[in-house]
């Protein structure tokens, strides 16, 4: 898949998720794993199609319990980096150590959930030791919610990344509620989107890639091509029986992206965003 140079970085996966169906799971969970996602067979996804590098993502049915991602980062240093979820009032102590590890976001997956409102002042702290840590906040929402959960992040001066797409239905086109109101969110200079996910936009798989297609563009047009980076979503939860690694590079390579966005995508964005070496 990559046709970037040969050398030790050649290609970032900017999400993917490990874990175990043996941990405890968060109490209030949409999903629970009836299998294992390990490191290892992560690493070996990675590498078939000739990538180097990996950004790993808090699982949303672990909660705030990171000790599973936390000691792959400790078991592959610098191959990877990681995004966690966090208690509001989490301590500046447990911050160093993960960013030690290679921590460099935190997620707040709010899919499923009653909109929070991130202005209250409960939030402040947290917001604030994520940018004392300069961490960016990886927000996971349906794409109609998204820009006012930016509106309500802008006073913290946080770096924010939108995952897969902004969640938008494939089915509604780019017109739908929210979608052009995320792409106006690429001028402000802080914001970056994931295009991963496409098997995730509620169409049919036709529909899905149709849209995915029209969404690059738009956001390309919008964002450049510096603030967007692919992820394959790794293990693909709730899709496992029709999705892999295989597949979504499939998809990617339908997308036909151009060699200077394909670069940005698989390279370049995560590695700046995220501090790959």
């Amino acid at each position: 898949m990559p046709d970037v140079a040969a050398s030790p970085l050649t290609a970032i996966d900017s999400h993917a998720h490990v874990f175990s169906r043996g941990l405890d799971l968060a109490s209030e969970r949409r999903y629970a794993p009836t299998y294992d996602a390990p490191l290892g067979d992560y690493l070996g996804q990675l590498q078939a199609p000739g990538f180097s590098h990996g950004v790993l993502v808090q699982p949303s049915f672990l909660g705030t319990d990171n000790r599973y991602l936390l000691s792959a980062l400790q078991s592959v240093p610098g191959q990877l980096r990681g995004v966690v979820m966090l208690d509001r009032d989490v301590e500046r102590e447990a911050l160093d150590d993960m960013a030690r590890l290679g921590v460099r976001g935190v997620r707040l997956n709010l899919m499923g959930q009653a909109l929070p409102d991130l202005t209250d002042a409960e939030w402040r702290p947290l917001f604030e030791r994520i940018g004392e840590q300069g961490w960016h906040l990886e927000l996971h929402r349906q794409v109609a919610d998204i820009p006012t959960l930016v509106r309500a992040l802008e006073p913290y001066g946080l770096d924010i990344v939108i995952d897969h797409f902004g969640r938008p239905d494939a089915r509604l086109g780019l017109g739908q509620p929210g979608f052009a109101e995320l792409l106006t969110l690429g001028g402000k200079g802080r914001v970056w989107v994931k295009v991963s996910g496409v098997y995730r936009l509620a169409g049919t798989p036709e529909q899905n890639l149709a849209f995915a297609r029209q969404a690059l563009g738009a956001l390309e047009a919008h964002y450049g091509a510096e603030r967007l980076m692919w992820g394959s979503d790794w293990p693909h939860t709730q899709h496992e029986a029709t999705v892999s690694f295989g597949s979504v590079v499939e998809q990617f390579e339908a997308l036909g992206c151009s060699a200077d966005l394909r670069r940005a995508l698989l390279v370049e964005t995560a590695r700046d965003l995220f501090g790959f070496k």
